[in-house]
């Protein structure tokens, strides 16, 4: 038997370090004894990020203001070290402790008080430490100290070169500013176990050919012999089956058809009816060893040639229970800098938003992080089908992920990791190896690119992985994928454009924009786009306080990379009006009705074609940095801007 004990309920505290020096202190009673700490001890939240703690302490100014991030980024180049004190209730705790940690941003050592347990590294994996007897453990002090994290992985660079698997968009992207966050992302959790019961187990809910439902469960067992397996799986209307099977080994497999279930269906399809499934191992007594609970959906996925496609092409009209549908989604990036400190209530507000707006898919982008187990439930709940990248993207300069055999190996085991905690889910709709990997012909920015295929060491050591942990499941090398990865009107009609990114603004204007989408011939538009400004409450909120607030490249307020010069589009107000703007809030206004104009069109294009094309994914959907302008569709407070309810009318038209 395993009992879970969450060490997010301890009383932790926080302290910061010069590299190393806090070896001095180990074997003190506490951080707050502690004369050489540069920062003293102060209150800290598991999961959470160090700099919110700080920022919760006046140790740091708000980053979001201004350019007040360019003041925080000291925080890199200190040690810091969570400490907690484990519980006395321990000590009457049986078996052997495992902590589990589902992300550790991003490296360093874990000391229980003056003893090195273990060094961890990697942001994305999970980790699971022994600890000993449960019972040596009451009272001990648990400390993750948090080391420098690496200098650069952000959005210029070298792809190939960039081998630390810690998230890259807090490094700095064309959407946010650098907040290169430490601490916990995610839950900690203290394992207490006999030794017996579950080991890694898999659950694969599917329709057979006749409609009805098909379960399979797969899970290696640790027993004393003569155990026995219970399943009952529960839906909406009731007791589904209930059966019990003899283990007779380390393995043990069951197969369930002709299952009388619900359809799950995508959002806008009709309903998400979800079963639990209640797994139990029982001994030869009949009492339990151990027990998990699952949920899953019944419902089949199947791709297809869309219509007229090259017969060479990959296929991209997605059918879901005997039914295409047309993909209409965001691209999901963080919903904060510091991740680790977002909860449920975020995620929901955010998903019931897109759900409304009548997306059904959810491209999480590969410059990110595994979003916490809540954001999988929600889509689950919501009918919100999840493209999931693995941790790879572009770099500007270089784009071509790396091939060496320890950086492969490396990946292989983040992507075994990811694909174990979501393959059971009913809104997992498949992977990806990560986002616009591709390599150059040309000078660099100019280039041709032409992306990644299965023949790369790194891409076919992902698919091996899916194979394997999740077979039936697809796996898409990179997006875009193609023989080219940008839409040309040059090239239209010859079959060169499969799943393809761009364009994100109507550059050559609006009339020139439609003509655009109304000749396009692209097989699936996984990013598309179009800048719009955020609103005057944003502006004027996080606008320096000497600061004048005009979104044009010249204010001081709005140098940060990328966001008002690259975004913010006042030169393109000037060339249609013959003017500057009379205001801010007029081009304000502007820039927010010519965002939804433009996804109206290119979206309701898209649908239009159907099912010449298989779907329309919109970069982006939220902003995680109060930009002042973005090509986001719901601003940093998370109000829509218009560009989602016109969005909104061609997908739920």
């Amino acid at each position: 038997m395993t009992q879970s004990h969450d060490l997010g309920d301890l009383t932790w505290r926080l302290a910061g370090f010069t590299p190393y020096f806090w070896q001095a202190i180990l074997g003190d009673e506490w951080l707050t004894a502690a004369s050489i700490a540069e920062v003293a001890s102060l209150p800290a939240r598991v999961p959470g990020s160090v700099q919110q703690a700080l920022l919760e302490a006046g140790a740091l100014p708000d980053w979001k203001v201004g350019m007040n991030a360019l003041q925080c980024e000291w925080v890199e180049h200190r040690h810091w070290v969570y400490e907690a004190e484990l519980p006395a209730s321990l000590a009457d705790a049986p078996g052997e402790a495992i902590l589990r940690c589902a992300a550790l941003d991003y490296s360093g050592w874990l000391y229980l008080g003056p003893d090195l347990v273990a060094e961890f590294s990697g942001g994305h994996a999970e980790a699971a430490v022994p600890l000993g007897p449960a019972c040596s453990l009451a009272g001990r002090k648990l400390r993750l100290i948090f080391a420098c994290p690496p200098g650069w992985l952000g959005y210029t660079g070298f792809t190939s070169q960039f081998t630390q698997w810690k998230a890259r968009f807090s490094y700095s992207w064309d959407w946010m500013v650098r907040l290169v966050t430490l601490g916990v992302g995610d839950d900690l959790t203290l394992e207490v176990t006999d030794g017996l019961g579950f080991d890694d187990h898999r659950i694969a809910a599917d329709l057979d050919e006749d409609g009805s439902g098909m379960l399979t469960f797969d899970a290696g067992v640790r027993t004393a012999g003569g155990a026995t397996l219970s399943l009952r799986l529960t839906g909406p209307d009731g007791l589904v089956r209930h059966a019990e099977t003899p283990v007779e080994g380390p393995q043990v497999s069951v197969e369930w058809r002709g299952l009388p279930v619900r359809l799950w269906q995508p959002n806008g399809q009709g309903e998400q009816p979800l079963c639990t499934l209640n797994a139990e191992l029982l001994d030869a007594a009949g009492q339990s060893i151990d027990a998990l609970e699952r949920r899953v959906g019944f419902r089949s996925i199947a791709w297809e040639p869309c219509a007229g496609a090259p017969s060479e092409a990959t296929p991209w009209l997605c059918v879901v229970n005997a039914r295409p549908i047309l993909l209409q989604g965001i691209n999901w990036t963080p919903i904060r800098p510091n991740f680790h400190d977002v909860g449920p209530e975020q995620y929901r507000r955010l998903l019931e938003l897109y759900r409304d707006a009548g997306v059904n898919c959810l491209r999480v982008w590969g410059g990110g992080v595994l979003e916490k187990p809540c954001f999988y439930d929600l889509c689950d709940e919501m009918g919100l089908l999840v493209w999931q990248e693995f941790p790879l993207s572009s770099s500007t300069f270089d784009n071509w992920p790396p091939g060496e055999a320890p950086a492969v190996a490396e990946m292989r085991g983040i992507a075994a990791s990811w694909v174990k905690r979501l393959r059971g889910h009913a809104s997992l709709l498949m992977w990806c190896g990560g986002n616009e990997l591709s390599r150059a012909e040309g000078a660099p920015l100019i280039s041709r690119r032409i992306p990644v295929d299965f023949d790369h060491p790194m891409i076919a050591a992902l698919a091996e992985v899916v194979a394997a942990l999740d077979p039936g499941r697809r796996f898409a090398a990179t997006s875009p994928y193609g023989p080219e990865f940008f839409g040309d009107e040059a090239d239209y009609g010859q079959g060169k454009h499969w799943d393809v990114h761009g364009p994100w603004r109507p550059e050559a204007g609006m009339d020139a924009w439609r003509e655009l989408w109304r000749h396009d011939d692209a097989l699936i538009r996984t990013e598309v786009g179009c800048p719009g400004a955020s609103p005057m409450a944003i502006l004027e909120a996080y606008a320096a306080p000497d600061a004048t607030v005009r979104p044009a490249p010249d204010a001081p307020r709005f140098r940060r990379p990328f966001d008002a010069w690259w975004w913010a589009e006042w030169a393109a107000f000037e060339a249609e009006a013959g003017r500057e703007p009379l205001d801010v809030p007029e081009f304000v206004a502007w820039s927010q009705a010519r965002q939804a104009e433009a996804l109206a069109i290119a979206a309701g294009a898209c649908k239009e074609r159907f099912p010449a094309c298989g779907g329309f994914i919109l970069w982006m959907g939220h902003d995680s940095f109060p930009c002042t302008a973005n090509t986001s569709v719901i601003d940093f407070h998370g109000e829509p801007k218009p560009a989602l309810a016109a969005l909104a009318e061609v997908f739920r038209g």
